[in-house]
């Protein structure tokens, strides 16, 4: 299992933001959701394309694919809606004194 990595400070992601972090060559989405942290790969299930370029709905816990408007819940990568219908995959998060953290487990 690969290292944690640091992607900011809890202060630098507020409820309702998001921001990319990189293990490796992996995007990872990083949400702040109502103060409860998620991470996805920055991939939608349906085509290679960024999730973070589409909408994060900060109220509805939905993250919406600018390309074809898949939607998917940030809490567990479950798709919502066509034309997507597999998971997004998602990542572990921990917070510290020193800011939130994220790595991909995949082995």
């Amino acid at each position: 299992m690969g290292d944690w990595v640091f992607v900011c400070a809890t202060s630098q992601l507020l409820p309702g933001e998001s921001v990319v972090a990189w293990d490796g060559d992996t995007p990872i989405l990083v949400l702040n959701y109502d103060g409860d942290y998620y991470a996805l790969e920055d991939k939608c299930s349906h085509e290679d394309f960024e999730l973070s370029a589409g909408h994060f709905d900060a109220e509805d816990a939905t993250v919406e694919c600018a390309l074809h408007g898949a939607k998917f819940d940030v809490r567990d990568g479950r798709p919502l809606c066509a034309p997507a219908y597999e998971p997004v995959v998602r990542f572990p998060v921990k917070t510290d004194d020193t800011g939130v953290w994220t790595r991909d487990d995949r082995e």
